[in-house]
This record gives C-alpha cells, sequence and structure tokens, in this order.
C-alpha cells in the first residue's frame, strides 16, 4: 500500500468520524420540538431520526457535488489539475483535506460540549477553507466558480448561511402566528393534541431532509480525497460505497443522540408549544428540502434555530431567552473563522512533519486527543434521555447524574 493510499484510508476514517459528529451534533435540528413537547418519546425520537437520516442520504447528491467542487481549486479551465495538488500521487490535497476535517471535528465536539446548536456545515467548510490557504495560498480556494458556472464558496456557501436563517424566521414566525389565529376558537387541549400528532409528521420531513443535505457533505468530501489520488475521475457523481457508509456513520450518530444541544435547542431558546413545534419543523424542512434540490449545502442548524425563533416571535406573549439566543449568534459567526484557524494549525503541523504519512498520523492522533479529551469533560455534567427534558437552567441540569450509557 502506498504512502498517498494510506493516507487516503485515514482521511475516509476521519470523515465518517465527522459524519458521525455531524449526525450526535445536529440530531436537535428534527427532534428537539417533539422531544420538548411530549409528542415523541427521546429514544424514540432519535431512532426515528437515524431512520430517516439514512434514508435521506440516498435521495439526492448534488449537495455531494458542490462540496467537491467548492472550496478547493482542484482543476483547471482545460480540466488539468491545479498545480500542486497531483504531486505525490495526490498526498497534497490529501493532508489539506485531512486537516480541515479535524478543524471541523474539533470545533464540532468544542460547540457540543458547551451545549451550543452551531453549524457542523460551517464548520466542514471552515476547516477546509484554513487548511487550504495554509498549503495552496488564497488562490487555491474556489471563491466563486470558474466563470461558467456559479459553484464557488461565495455564492454556495456564505450567501445562504446568510440568508436561511432570516428566511426560516420569517415563514416560522408568520405560520406561527396564522397557526394561533386559526385555532384561537378552539378547545386548547384537542388542538394540542393535534399539533403533536403532526409534529411527528414534520419531524420525520426534517430528518429525511437532514439527510438529503448533511450526509452528502461528507460524500464530497471523500470523493475529493478520490480524485486526489485518481481512484475516482468524475466530478459529477459520487461511488455508491461512499454514500452507503455515509448514510450509515449519520445514522448511527443521530441514533446515538446529542442530548446536550437536544436540550438547549428544545428547552432553552423559546419555552414550546405543540403548535410552535409543528410550525418549526415544517418551515425547516421546506427550507432544507428546497436548498438540498438546488444544491446549496445551508446550515441545517441555522435553518432550525431560526425556525425556533420564529416561533417565539409569532406566538403572542411567548417569552425568547435572548441571552442563549445570543450565544448561539456569536457560536454561528465565529465557525468558519474557527474551524479555519485549527484547519490550518493542523497542516502547518503536518508540514512541518514532512506533509506525508507521518504528518497525517500525527493529525489524526491530536484529533483523538482532543476528542478525548472533550468526552472526559463532558462526563461531569451529562446530558442523556432521562433529564433532557427538565426543567431550563443556564447550562445542564442540576440533577445530572454522574454516569450515562449513551454520549450526551
Amino acid at each position: 500500500m502506498t504512502s498517498a493510499t494510506t493516507i487516503l484510508v485515514l482521511l475516509v476514517v476521519v470523515a465518517l468520524a465527522f459524519d458521525f459528529t455531524n449526525g450526535f451534533h445536529d440530531t436537535a435540528n428534527a427532534m428537539a420540538t417533539s422531544i420538548a413537547t411530549g409528542a415523541l418519546r427521546p429514544k424514540t425520537a432519535v431512532l426515528l431520526s437515524g431512520v430517516l437520516n439514512l434514508v435521506g442520504a440516498f435521495l439526492s447528491v448534488e449537495v455531494a457535488l458542490t462540496v467537491t467542487n467548492a472550496v478547493v481549486e482542484i482543476q483547471n479551465s482545460d480540466g488539468s489539475p491545479v498545480a500542486g495538488l497531483s504531486r505525490d500521487g495526490g498526498t497534497a490535497l490529501l493532508v489539506i483535506v485531512l486537516a480541515g476535517l479535524a478543524g471541523a471535528i474539533v470545533w464540532n465536539l468544542s460547540t457540543w460540549l458547551l451545549s451550543l446548536p452551531s453549524s457542523s456545515t460551517h464548520a466542514l467548510f471552515g476547516g477546509l477553507l484554513g487548511a487550504t490557504v495554509a498549503g495552496l495560498g488564497w488562490g487555491g480556494v474556489n471563491w466563486a466558480g470558474n466563470g461558467q458556472e456559479i459553484d464557488g464558496l461565495l455564492p454556495k456557501v456564505v450567501v445562504p448561511a446568510l440568508a436561511s436563517p432570516v428566511i426560516a424566521i420569517l415563514v416560522a414566525g408568520l405560520a406561527t402566528w396564522l397557526v394561533y389565529r386559526i385555532t384561537s376558537g378552539v378547545a386548547a387541549r384537542s388542538t394540542e393534541d393535534g399539533f403533536r400528532w403532526g409534529q411527528i409528521g414534520s419531524a420525520s420531513l426534517v430528518s429525511l431532509a437532514h439527510g438529503t443535505n448533511d450526509a452528502q457533505k461528507t460524500m464530497g468530501v471523500i470523493t475529493l480525497g478520490l480524485i486526489a489520488t485518481g481512484h475516482w475521475t468524475d466530478t459529477e457523481t459520487i461511488p455508491f460505497w461512499v454514500k452507503a457508509a455515509c448514510a450509515l456513520a449519520i445514522a448511527l450518530g443521530t441514533y446515538l443522540g446529542g442530548w446536550r444541544i437536544i436540550r438547549t435547542l428544545g428547552k432553552g431558546l423559546v419555552e414550546i408549544a405543540p403548535p410552535q413545534g409543528l410550525a418549526a419543523e415544517s418551515s425547516s424542512a421546506a427550507v432544507i428540502l428546497v436548498s438540498s434540490h438546488l444544491g446549496l449545502p445551508l446550515s441545517t442548524t441555522h435553518v432550525t434555530t431560526g425556525s425556533v425563533l420564529g416561533t417565539g416571535l409569532g406566538r403572542p406573549g411567548a417569552t425568547v431567552r435572548w441571552r442563549v439566543a445570543g450565544r448561539m449568534v456569536v457560536a454561528w459567526v465565529i465557525t468558519i473563522p474557527a474551524a479555519a484557524l485549527v484547519g490550518a494549525a493542523l497542516w502547518w503541523l503536518a508540514h512541518a512533519l514532512g506533509g506525508g504519512l507521518v504528518g497525517a498520523v500525527v493529525v489524526v492522533a491530536v484529533l483523538a486527543a482532543a476528542a478525548a479529551a472533550m468526552y472526559r469533560r463532558s462526563r461531569t455534567a451529562p446530558v442523556h434521555a432521562d433529564n433532557v427534558n427538565d426543567d431550563w437552567r443556564d447550562g445542564p441540569p442540576a440533577d445530572a447524574p454522574s454516569r450515562t450509557t449513551v454520549p450526551a
């Protein structure tokens, strides 16, 4: 096995690890409101979400193709590889992508530890951006496409990042206002029971939509590595085994449940009633599915959080915890630069060690050590299915037990 092939194997493993963290980091996007309102039991919710993420991952490849082509300039206009990326059997590009993935995972785990629903999508693009700039310079980034197609980082990632939460807030706010206006004369108990049933359907749709958008990002990254080593040449398709592996990884992560973030989104931002939950989930699913169809790898976290916030603004008399919302916004703003800094630092570490197999192995070792340290830290105040719906306070539940059997 050549050095490049070994690094490719490491890249695939780390990419699937990112996909796994994406799953448990984003379970809240689909199921936090249904868990908070009691429409679904916590463990039932994450099982349902995991299955639907698995199915959704096979429904489209548009987002995956965007990821493959949107960050790193892998081909010149004549189809030839960019100078520097083809040396040593594609090792240069592999190390860039590996460092970028590691930066994304570090940021995902950091925000999970802090119970903040930040964007796995932006963490991924931030990590790749930082490693690409460190390895190739600013000219190595595909900023705005090749002149024939608008497929670069700015139009495909940055613009949707700014627009999607605003759209979600407006759609969910209007939907919530209409729901309460239409049902104002209906008995409260029967209305809420009906909305809880409706939430099961809308939460399922969000899970399906999440699979069509987020699982594909890792598919694109692995395909990028395959292209770098000559194992794949088509930038318009994704190998089936890549689709299957990524679908399974994100489904498993979703099933284990990111309970810390589920708690923040379901209990910490707005006290959610069933009508709000239905409005938030329906609005999120609509925005995510449209974006997946257009090949826009937007942040499902931003969309869902925007929808939840919109339901608080649209419901008469509802209280929004602006302090919690403010922390979320800060995390949103710094996600790309923070992940970029980590990705760049890890690339420089690998480069200092020769940029080959030794550097790649050290990057993976540093990532594993950081992940283990954050996991141990999380065990001091675990959140799990049994306490995720406890009354909100600013932090983990006060009665969190000292141990748990599933990742919080």
